[in-house]
Protein backbone atom coordinates (compact mmCIF):
# COMPACT_ATOMS: atom_id res chain seq x y z
CA UNK A 1 0.00 0.00 0.00
CA UNK A 2 2.56 2.44 0.44
CA UNK A 3 3.84 2.07 -2.77
CA UNK A 4 0.17 3.36 -3.57
CA UNK A 5 1.13 6.01 -1.48
CA UNK A 6 -1.79 4.62 0.85
CA UNK A 7 -1.75 5.06 4.57
CA UNK A 8 -3.06 2.21 6.58
CA UNK A 9 -3.69 1.66 10.23
CA UNK A 10 -1.42 -1.68 11.60
CA UNK A 11 -4.99 -3.12 12.93
CA UNK A 12 -6.74 -2.99 9.70
CA UNK A 13 -3.66 -4.52 8.09
CA UNK A 14 -4.24 -7.10 10.75
CA UNK A 15 -8.12 -7.49 9.67
CA UNK A 16 -7.50 -8.19 6.21
CA UNK A 17 -4.48 -10.82 6.83
CA UNK A 18 -7.09 -12.75 9.24
CA UNK A 19 -9.89 -12.71 7.12
CA UNK A 20 -7.70 -13.43 3.74
CA UNK A 21 -4.60 -15.51 5.03
CA UNK A 22 -6.65 -19.05 4.98
CA UNK A 23 -8.30 -18.67 1.36
CA UNK A 24 -5.00 -16.70 -0.34
CA UNK A 25 -3.19 -20.15 1.65
CA UNK A 26 -5.73 -23.05 0.15
CA UNK A 27 -5.01 -21.08 -3.55
CA UNK A 28 -1.17 -20.91 -3.32
CA UNK A 29 -1.33 -24.39 -2.65
CA UNK A 30 -3.01 -25.03 -5.52
CA UNK A 31 0.05 -23.55 -7.79
CA UNK A 32 2.74 -24.92 -5.45
CA UNK A 33 5.25 -26.72 -7.35
CA UNK A 34 6.22 -30.30 -5.91
CA UNK A 35 8.85 -30.82 -3.10
CA UNK A 36 11.99 -32.33 -3.61
CA UNK A 37 12.16 -36.08 -2.30
CA UNK A 38 14.43 -35.49 0.75
CA UNK A 39 12.30 -33.56 4.16
CA UNK A 40 13.83 -32.25 6.89
CA UNK A 41 10.88 -32.33 9.53
CA UNK A 42 11.19 -30.44 13.18
CA UNK A 43 9.19 -27.98 15.23
CA UNK A 44 9.63 -25.12 16.89
CA UNK A 45 7.96 -22.71 19.71
CA UNK A 46 5.69 -20.16 19.54
CA UNK A 47 4.29 -18.37 22.43
CA UNK A 48 0.94 -17.63 22.83
CA UNK A 49 -0.84 -15.53 25.28
CA UNK A 50 2.43 -16.12 27.89
CA UNK A 51 2.15 -20.21 26.65
CA UNK A 52 4.59 -22.09 24.46
CA UNK A 53 2.90 -23.62 21.51
CA UNK A 54 4.15 -25.72 18.47
CA UNK A 55 4.86 -24.78 14.79
CA UNK A 56 5.50 -28.45 13.13
CA UNK A 57 7.46 -27.43 9.58
CA UNK A 58 9.02 -29.64 7.04
CA UNK A 59 11.33 -28.50 4.40
CA UNK A 60 12.96 -30.02 1.09
CA UNK A 61 16.11 -30.46 0.59
CA UNK A 62 16.53 -27.08 -1.68
CA UNK A 63 15.11 -25.54 1.45
CA UNK A 64 11.67 -24.78 -0.08
CA UNK A 65 8.58 -25.23 2.76
CA UNK A 66 6.63 -28.72 2.46
CA UNK A 67 4.25 -28.06 4.82
CA UNK A 68 3.29 -26.33 8.03
CA UNK A 69 1.29 -27.41 11.09
CA UNK A 70 0.62 -24.97 14.12
CA UNK A 71 -0.71 -27.32 17.34
CA UNK A 72 -1.42 -26.10 21.16
CA UNK A 73 1.19 -29.39 22.45
CA UNK A 74 3.63 -30.83 21.37
CA UNK A 75 2.34 -34.30 21.15
CA UNK A 76 1.83 -37.83 18.95
CA UNK A 77 -1.72 -36.69 17.67
CA UNK A 78 -0.12 -33.37 16.67
CA UNK A 79 2.53 -35.03 14.69
CA UNK A 80 -0.18 -37.73 13.26
CA UNK A 81 -1.98 -35.42 11.97
CA UNK A 82 1.07 -32.97 10.46
CA UNK A 83 2.96 -35.95 8.66
CA UNK A 84 -0.33 -37.14 6.57
CA UNK A 85 -1.17 -33.78 5.24
CA UNK A 86 2.57 -33.67 3.60
CA UNK A 87 2.25 -36.98 2.55
CA UNK A 88 -1.04 -36.77 0.87
CA UNK A 89 0.09 -33.44 -0.66
CA UNK A 90 3.41 -34.29 -2.07
CA UNK A 91 3.46 -38.14 -1.94
CA UNK A 92 6.27 -40.21 0.16
CA UNK A 93 9.75 -38.97 0.37
CA UNK A 94 12.99 -40.84 -0.12
CA UNK A 95 13.90 -39.80 3.28
CA UNK A 96 12.65 -37.72 5.82
CA UNK A 97 15.19 -36.17 8.13
CA UNK A 98 14.25 -35.78 12.13
CA UNK A 99 15.70 -35.05 15.04
CA UNK A 100 15.66 -37.12 18.23
CA UNK A 101 12.12 -36.22 18.35
CA UNK A 102 10.25 -39.53 19.25
CA UNK A 103 6.75 -37.59 18.44
CA UNK A 104 8.22 -37.26 14.66
CA UNK A 105 9.33 -40.62 15.04
CA UNK A 106 6.13 -42.28 16.07
CA UNK A 107 4.08 -40.50 13.42
CA UNK A 108 6.39 -41.68 10.75
CA UNK A 109 6.06 -45.30 12.14
CA UNK A 110 1.71 -44.47 12.18
CA UNK A 111 2.06 -43.43 9.05
CA UNK A 112 3.50 -46.75 7.51
CA UNK A 113 6.04 -44.39 5.70
CA UNK A 114 9.32 -46.02 7.32
CA UNK A 115 8.67 -49.40 5.61
CA UNK A 116 8.39 -47.58 1.89
CA UNK A 117 10.87 -45.22 3.25
CA UNK A 118 13.31 -47.84 3.82
CA UNK A 119 12.35 -49.79 0.65
CA UNK A 120 12.59 -47.26 -1.19
CA UNK A 121 16.07 -45.69 -0.27
CA UNK A 122 17.25 -48.76 1.04
CA UNK A 123 18.25 -46.44 4.09
CA UNK A 124 17.19 -47.35 7.86
CA UNK A 125 14.92 -44.24 9.40
CA UNK A 126 17.82 -42.73 11.16
CA UNK A 127 17.35 -40.18 14.10
CA UNK A 128 19.45 -37.15 12.91
CA UNK A 129 20.42 -34.42 15.16
CA UNK A 130 19.37 -31.21 12.89
CA UNK A 131 18.87 -27.62 13.65
CA UNK A 132 15.75 -26.41 11.35
CA UNK A 133 15.69 -23.00 9.64
CA UNK A 134 13.21 -21.35 11.47
CA UNK A 135 15.09 -18.14 11.70
CA UNK A 136 12.41 -16.53 9.26
CA UNK A 137 9.50 -17.22 11.03
CA UNK A 138 10.95 -16.35 14.74
CA UNK A 139 12.48 -12.57 12.63
CA UNK A 140 8.35 -12.41 11.77
CA UNK A 141 7.13 -13.53 15.01
CA UNK A 142 9.32 -11.84 17.18
CA UNK A 143 8.72 -7.60 16.20
CA UNK A 144 4.60 -8.53 17.05
CA UNK A 145 2.77 -7.50 20.02
CA UNK A 146 2.39 -11.11 20.99
CA UNK A 147 -0.83 -13.69 20.13
CA UNK A 148 -4.12 -13.61 21.62
CA UNK A 149 -5.56 -16.85 20.86
CA UNK A 150 -4.19 -20.13 18.73
CA UNK A 151 -6.98 -19.41 15.95
CA UNK A 152 -5.35 -16.23 14.99
CA UNK A 153 -1.71 -17.51 15.42
CA UNK A 154 -2.51 -20.18 13.17
CA UNK A 155 -3.93 -18.15 10.30
CA UNK A 156 -1.61 -15.47 10.57
CA UNK A 157 1.45 -17.88 10.63
CA UNK A 158 -0.45 -19.55 7.66
CA UNK A 159 0.20 -16.05 5.64
CA UNK A 160 4.04 -15.90 6.86
CA UNK A 161 4.43 -19.16 5.43
CA UNK A 162 2.92 -18.08 2.36
CA UNK A 163 4.70 -15.24 1.60
CA UNK A 164 8.04 -16.86 2.94
CA UNK A 165 7.15 -19.59 -0.22
CA UNK A 166 5.81 -16.81 -2.94
CA UNK A 167 9.68 -15.18 -2.02
CA UNK A 168 11.27 -18.39 -2.64
CA UNK A 169 9.06 -18.72 -5.54
CA UNK A 170 7.44 -22.23 -5.11
CA UNK A 171 5.14 -21.52 -6.80
CA UNK A 172 4.35 -22.97 -10.75
CA UNK A 173 2.92 -20.44 -13.23
CA UNK A 174 2.61 -20.67 -16.94
CA UNK A 175 4.95 -17.78 -17.97
CA UNK A 176 8.96 -18.74 -18.11
CA UNK A 177 9.85 -15.83 -15.95
CA UNK A 178 8.61 -15.58 -12.03
CA UNK A 179 7.05 -13.16 -10.94
CA UNK A 180 7.47 -11.16 -8.02
CA UNK A 181 5.83 -10.77 -5.08
CA UNK A 182 3.82 -7.83 -5.66
CA UNK A 183 2.38 -10.11 -9.07
CA UNK A 184 2.40 -13.15 -7.21
CA UNK A 185 -0.57 -11.67 -4.67
CA UNK A 186 -2.30 -10.57 -7.78
CA UNK A 187 -2.55 -13.60 -9.54
CA UNK A 188 -3.48 -15.09 -6.19
CA UNK A 189 -6.25 -12.45 -5.53
CA UNK A 190 -8.01 -12.46 -9.51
Amino acid sequence: MAEHSISIDHATVHRWVTRYSPELVERFNFSKRSASRKWHMNETYIKVWGRWKYLYRAIDSNGDTVEFWFSNRRKLTAAKRFLPKALKRHGRPERIVIDGSRTNREAILSCHAADRLENRSRRDLKSIRIEQNHRAIKRRVRPMLGFQSAVTTRVILGGIEMVHMMRKQQAKYACNRQPSLAEQSELLAA
